[in-house]
Order: structure tokens, then C-alpha cells, then sequence
């Protein structure tokens, strides 16, 4: 779910969403752990300690990473979903999340509602020509 916001950020014009109410994080508040990862991958998997667990402290939110081999990018993906977690908590229904499915919402509805007016024409056209 989170990780396609970055996706979708990319494919939605930027005016849709707002980003005024994106907490920021502050290292002071964030717990920071490299455990051993779980999974495919052997021992390169196994016996390094790549996997990055983020608590939110003032909140208890827990986030754990462990997508690539690169204790950086790791790093770097856990904060934005721990940041991605904490939007959809403190702004509900104004999180960039929600704005984004809003936004998806209302561009299949108007694609769903073309589609069916361009039927219902074809459909006329068809009776009108004695087609069928």
C-alpha cells in the first residue's frame, strides 16, 4: 500500500494533493534497530543484519523494512513509510493517501460514466440503423 504512493505520486498531477499536513519526523522521536532479515535470498539474507525496524516513540507506530540488500535504502524506505503511517493517522481523510485514492476514485468514475454514455449512443445508433 505504501509503497505505491511513490508510484501513483508520479502518475496524479501534483495539484490534486496537498502536502502542507505531512508530518515531519525528528530523529529525537524515532527508536532505530538492524535486525537480521527473514526470507529468500540465502545467506546473504540470513546473516546480515539489513532489516530496519522504526518505532515512532510519541505514537508506538512500528515499521519494519527489509525490501532490498542495502541497509541505506532500507533506512531511507522505512522512514517514508513510517512518515506514509503517520499521514493516514493524524490527517484521515486529508492524508496524501486518501487524496490520491479520492483522486483515482473520481478519474475511474468519470472514465466508467464516458464508457457507458458512449454504449448507451452505440446502442441508439444500432436500433436507429436496424443493426443487429
Amino acid at each position: 500500500m505504501i509503497r505505491t504512493t511513490g508510484v501513483l505520486l508520479r502518475l496524479i498531477r501534483n495539484k490534486h494533493v496537498d502536502y502542507s499536513r505531512v508530518p515531519q519526523l525528528s530523529e529525537s522521536d524515532l527508536e532505530e534497530q538492524f535486525v537480521r532479515g527473514s526470507g529468500p535470498g540465502g545467506q546473504a539474507t540470513n546473516k546480515t543484519s539489513n532489516c530496519v525496524v522504526l518505532k515512532h516513540i510519541p505514537t508506538g507506530i512500528v515499521v519494519k523494512c527489509h525490501e532490498t540488500r542495502s541497509l541505506d535504502q532500507n533506512r531511507k524506505k522505512a522512514r517514508d513509510y513510517l512518515i506514509t503511517k503517520l499521514d493516514n493517522l493524524l490527517n484521515g481523510d486529508s492524508s496524501v493517501q486518501a487524496q490520491i485514492k479520492a483522486v483515482e476514485s473520481k478519474k475511474r468514475m468519470d472514465k466508467d460514466r464516458r464508457r457507458e454514455k458512449l454504449n448507451k449512443l452505440k446502442a441508439e445508433w444500432k436500433q436507429r440503423e436496424s443493426i443487429e
